[in-house]
């Protein structure tokens, strides 16, 4: 089975982007980076998602995030979902927090229930059966929309959704071109429907 073993940032500066991650959502070892300065413009085609116990939390990971260098996207609100805001790295990753629940039950605790990868496809059907090829298997899907795979043991879950749907959902315009100035580590190097490398785990990692 293929699952995410590491996320592999590309950015400018490796030393900046360790603080600024330890600093906004107390992410030490679940990220990797390394330097690359291909041309990257507009939509990059992913988010990264922390999904966490409730709206304190969002709301507390969005100040340290903003305190630590980032921009505001999407404000947090309430939605049909839950709560959650978007918010830009300055390496340029956008990120997502979020909750299911609506109401506080305490007081923030910033823990993190879930790290998840959300890949923007042009068509969800056939990369989901290109991943399931891969050796993943399906733990949710909703029809040409989203898919989401079943993370096993991996510290990052991994989920297709529609590029313009996700665009949206961030609160950016769906339009982007060049690198996507991310590496997936994983024990098999492939590269998807959509272009997003997955390198083994070990030339992912390399800075």
């Amino acid at each position: 089975m293929t699952n995410i073993e590491t996320i592999t940032l590309e950015v400018a500066d490796t030393a900046a982007a360790e603080r600024f991650y330890a600093e906004a959502f107390g992410l030490t070892t679940q990220l990797r980076f390394r330097v690359a300065d291909a041309p990257s413009d507009g939509f990059r085609g992913y988010t990264l998602s922390l999904t966490v116990p409730q709206p304190a939390d969002v709301d507390s990971l969005i100040e340290t995030a903003l305190a630590a260098g980032a921009t505001t996207i999407k404000p947090a609100t309430k939605s049909m979902w839950g709560y959650g805001g978007t918010v830009r790295a300055p390496d340029g990753a956008i990120w997502k927090l979020a909750t299911s629940a609506k109401k506080n039950t305490g007081p923030a605790t910033r823990k993190i229930d879930a790290i998840v990868l959300l890949l923007g496809a042009a068509d969800v059907a056939a990369s989901k059966k290109f991943y399931v090829g891969q050796g993943l298997t399906v733990g949710k899907s909703f029809g040409k929309m989203y898919v989401e795979f079943d993370a096993g043991e991996s510290p990052v879950k991994l989920a297709l959704y529609r590029r313009k749907a996700l665009a949206k959902d961030a609160g950016v315009a769906p339009e982007g071109s060049g690198s996507h100035r991310i590496a997936v580590g994983a024990a098999a190097a492939f590269t998807d429907p959509d272009g997003f490398a997955w390198e083994t785990t070990a030339s992912a990692s390399l800075s």
